[in-house]
């Protein structure tokens, strides 16, 4: 199946991106890498009026290091580029433990950052690391630019904060402090497929050897990403060994109410939120760990 017709746009500028989704609305869509909206299109599931292709608007594509260590990733940056960069393997490193189970290299090649949190599968990767990095999304719109927390960017099922005029341009991952420690794990029926269930986390811990701060993020177990809020509060304040991970894992599947479909059913979710949580945080507090990703 091909998809429907449609009118290109290829602005060169943010200012002419803008506009034209301002002056298309609801009857456009932007295409960033296509990871998701080719086969959309293909498929015929959507079928818009214009396509608003952002691959050549200047600047969106930027990778820079603040002199505080945060990171300020344009929308456009690939996903091959940040699974292959020193600096953010270095200073982001869930991030970087994150990237090899982002699909395969040559939808990594093209995908996008901004392209996959803008999609808001809530079975994708890299929308649980943005909110387990406490990253901020920077929105630009025909008001002028305006700044979302990861963790109120995601308001459900293939939804965000985004309005339908504005368009997601850049996102800053906040510099991690000295002690973070970061574990990343999924399961899904192939690599490179959507997961099952996955589990994406940062610990900070202090100069006395104690939890002081805790993001654990499960994604694939509901309709956003979502945080253990009971692992979480479990853990602070709590010696950072591994025995830890045992004791607050069984916490990760209270109250939670994942779906069940042909992957995998409720019950088998809730099974592996226990299971990876106990598994990576046991990474991640193990003496000398700085990344507990698996694979």
């Amino acid at each position: 199946m091909k998809a429907a017709a449609f009118d290109y746009l290829a602005p060169r500028s943010l200012d002419e991106a803008v506009e034209a989704l301002s002056r298309h609305g609801d009857d456009a869509r932007l295409l960033a890498g296509g990871q998701s909206l080719a086969p959309v299109l293909a498929l015929r599931l959507a079928s818009p009026a214009v396509l608003i292709d952002l691959n050549r608007v200047e600047g969106l594509g930027r990778l820079e290091i603040e002199a505080d260590g945060s990171v300020l990733a344009g929308a456009m940056v690939r996903s091959r580029t940040l699974e292959l960069s020193p600096e953010l393997a270095r200073l982001q490193p869930l991030i970087h433990a994150a990237m090899p189970w982002v699909a395969h290299v040559q939808i990594r090649n093209r995908g996008t950052l901004g392209g996959s949190l803008s999609h808001a599968d809530p079975s994708a990767e890299l929308p649980a690391v943005a909110v387990a990095c406490n990253a901020t999304m920077h929105i630009q719109g025909p008001s002028g630019r305006r700044e979302v927390a990861a963790g109120s960017f995601f308001r459900g099922l293939f939804t965000t904060a985004l309005a339908s005029d504005e368009i997601l341009v850049g996102i800053r991952f906040p510099a991690c402090p000295a002690g973070r420690r970061h574990g990343f794990a999924e399961i899904a029926r192939r690599h490179g497929d959507y997961a099952m269930l996955g589990v994406a986390l940062s610990v900070d811990v202090d100069a006395a050897s104690r939890i002081s701060a805790a993001r654990v993020v499960l994604f694939g177990a509901a309709d956003l990403p979502i945080r253990a809020s009971a692992v979480e509060a479990a853990l602070i304040g709590e010696p950072a060994v591994p025995g830890l991970a045992e004791r607050v894992a069984p916490l990760a599947a209270d109250g939670l109410e994942p779906r069940s479909d042909h992957q995998a059913s409720a019950e088998y979710r809730r099974e592996l939120a226990h299971v990876l949580v106990r598994r990576t945080l046991a990474k991640a507090l193990a003496p000398g760990a700085v990344s507990g990703a698996d694979r």
